[in-house]
């Protein structure tokens, strides 16, 4: 072990990230400038593209929305039937460009001050492929949307430290969560402990899961069951301890 690894700085790497430092120092500006103008034009140009939608400074203002970063470009190709994790596969596998992650709808890309006109074309040119050999002529395979925010009925703490049971899935409907369910990306629980599970967040996971997203939070790793409250009756004992506290 000794010999290929070392617990010491590696002064290489320090060096590098000063060299970095530097050059945002004195060339930050304008490199970002350059970076922003690009990532718009490639926007302007993705857009043009049939069944493809690029959000831009049209989501300004909307809920939700704080600020738009300018060097992010979210693919989103829902109309042209496909999902994000299959368009991110397939620019990885097919056309060699690794995407910073992908969600049910959309596969994101990130403008960098290390981007250039080649680069950003080789993306657009991967879309207009994907569009004409993949594309399932506009039609929306994926029909889950994002589930409301769920009812909290119990806190998280007396789910966590409640008796509980095991149960498919598929046949949690208004039960109780006790248990953490989520997708990454982003890594948003769609449900926390305490929260009443909705045929709408099943139906979204299940979607989720048919298009290759890793579900996470349960015991059960395939996310196939999931632990609920054991005994109903313990939410009347919990607002109780509410009413006292």
């Amino acid at each position: 072990l000794n010999l290929t690894q070392t617990t010491s700085p590696s002064y290489p790497l320090l060096a590098s990230l000063d060299v970095a430092r530097k050059q945002i120092a004195l060339n930050g500006r304008q490199l970002l400038d350059r970076t922003i103008k690009l990532c718009e034009k490639a926007r302007n140009q993705l857009n043009d593209i049939k069944d493809v939608y690029v959000m831009g400074y049209d989501v300004e203002g909307t809920e939700g929305c704080f600020a738009y970063d300018p060097t992010k470009l979210a693919i989103n190709l829902r109309e042209m039937g496909l999902s994000g994790f299959e368009t991110e596969k397939l620019l990885k596998y097919k056309y060699h460009i690794q995407m910073e992650l992908s969600d049910l709808y959309n596969v994101l890309a990130v403008g960098t001050i290390g981007d250039d006109e080649e680069s950003m074309n080789t993306l657009i040119t991967a879309i207009k492929d994907i569009s004409q050999k993949y594309g399932h002529k506009n039609v929306v395979k994926i029909t889950s949307e994002l589930p409301e925010n769920q009812e909290m009925v119990v806190s998280p703490r007396f789910a966590f430290y409640s008796e509980k049971k095991v149960v498919p899935l598929e046949e949690a409907e208004d039960e109780i969560s006790t248990e953490m369910l989520m997708a990454y990306p982003p890594g948003i629980p769609i449900l926390c402990p305490g929260e009443r599970i909705t045929r709408e967040v099943i139906d979204y996971a299940k979607a989720l899961s048919s298009e290759g997203c890793h579900l996470q939070g349960t015991e059960d790793p395939d996310a196939r069951s999931i632990k609920v409250l054991a005994d109903k009756q313990s939410i009347k004992y919990y607002e109780r301890i509410k009413e006292v506290v």
